[in-house]
């Protein structure tokens, strides 16, 4: 089970990758059988593949702008994370900030099951020519 510091720790190097958009750093962070969900995805994505090419996507679309983690709390084998995220839609400058929940899993240092908690409606519509 992690403890707090190690939680923090993650929770820091994913949000700095993410805002570098170094996504062999980012996704050094994941375990190869992990799974991510959020209120946008039907079904759960499994392995480290699919995640890939998810965020790999998602970056052609949009580039980070702030991740700010408000808490972080770790519970038996579950770590919790509030945060805020902003991003800005390449097609049109738009930006787009929401907050939201992390519930996630950690074994041998990389996380391995992600969910998160969010209103789809506070990221706006697609920017037109995204679709």
């Amino acid at each position: 089970m992690p403890g707090h510091s190690e939680a923090v720790e993650l929770f820091e190097r994913r949000r700095t990758a993410w805002l570098a958009e170094d996504v062999d750093a980012y996704l050094a962070l994941w375990a190869e059988d992990m799974t991510f969900l959020s209120p946008v995805h039907d079904q759960p994505l499994r392995g480290k593949r699919a995640y890939a090419d998810l965020i790999r996507s998602s970056l052609t679309m949009v580039r980070p702008v702030s991740f700010t983690i408000h808490h972080i709390a770790v519970h038996g084998g579950l770590v919790l994370a509030e945060w805020r995220a902003e991003i800005e839609w390449r097609a049109d400058a738009r930006r787009s900030a929401w907050r939201g929940m992390s519930v996630c899993e950690i074994r041998g240092g990389l996380i391995t099951t992600w969910r998160e908690y969010w209103n789809p409606a506070d990221l706006g519509g697609l920017p037109e020519g995204s679709a």
